[in-house]
């Protein structure tokens, strides 16, 4: 038979039972002050990290597309939407890493998957282009980023870069004069002329050799644009590392391009890869 508790007893395990959520009360406030939290801190250091984070800057790809075939629209519109979820997956990454790796964290760890997510993403547009029109050419160029360290938005993923065309053609033909300020500090980049290089272009091959030497222009502004922007970055071979050497390597698939296509119909030009290679002019 079970007894119930006196009165003063039930009453003890009250208080005791009030006593043990004050002090439980008391450990969360404690903790919370401890850590540093205060109403709205989270938001005000996320604002923070973001802006010292910058953001990535992007060239835009839709703008450069030829005419979408109704077919391919659909595979062609959910790439597009792939690349500025990719865009928005390594702003998100540079929010979350700020202070973390050494000089070369951001390019090797987030700026240079993030252009092979783009290649692929890229191939895939032109591919479906391709199934039922031309195929477009050179589209992998837009596929680099840069860090806009100013921390302003990048608005779809499309923030445009490149030079206008006069700047880009004196670049080709021998390096075109740096704009004030960081530009001239860096200096500029100057690759050999490939047209004046090339045999007679066959009227069938025109049309590609002459949009492949504009990419080649405009891989020069996009190197010089990149030179500007990480002046003082690396080591001492930071630039032949990072600019010059993926330059050289583009420009080889471009003068093969123009090459084979000139084969096609004409005696293939040999000996074009040895224009791939620029230097530096102070």
């Amino acid at each position: 038979m079970s007894r119930a508790l006196p009165k003063y007893n039930k009453r003890r395990v009250v208080m005791i039972g009030g006593a043990s959520a004050v002090v439980l009360s008391a450990a969360v406030i404690a903790g919370s002050a401890l850590a540093g939290e205060t109403p709205g801190s989270g938001a005000k250091n996320a604002t923070t990290k973001a802006a010292a984070a910058g953001t990535v800057n992007c060239p835009a790809v839709a703008p450069s597309l030829p005419a979408v075939p109704a077919s391919a629209k659909a595979e062609v519109d959910r790439n597009l939407a792939l690349l500025n979820t990719q865009i928005a997956e390594a702003n998100k990454r540079l929010v979350d890493t700020v202070g973390q790796g050494g000089p070369n964290f951001v390019q090797n760890a987030i700026l240079g998957p993030l252009k092979d997510k783009r290649v692929a993403t890229v191939n895939r547009i032109a591919t479906a282009i391709g199934r039922t029109a031309a195929k477009p050419q050179g589209l992998d160029s837009l596929a680099p980023c840069t860090l806009n360290a100013a921390g302003g938005a990048v608005t779809g993923g499309a923030a445009t870069g490149t030079a206008a065309p006069s700047a880009t053609a004196t670049a080709q033909a021998g390096g075109a004069a740096g704009d004030t300020g960081a530009a001239t500090a860096a200096g500029t980049i100057t690759c050999p002329d490939v047209a004046s290089k090339l045999p007679a272009v066959p009227a069938s091959a025109k049309a590609e050799v002459d949009r492949n030497l504009t990419l080649l222009n405009t891989q020069i502004a996009e190197a010089n644009t990149r030179l500007a922007n990480t002046v003082g970055q690396g080591g001492p071979n930071f630039v032949q590392n990072a600019i010059l050497g993926p330059l050289k390597d583009k420009r080889t698939s471009t003068i093969d391009r123009i090459a084979i296509s000139i084969g096609r119909t004409a005696a293939k030009p040999t000996g074009l890869d040895s224009l791939a290679a620029c230097t530096l002019t102070k």
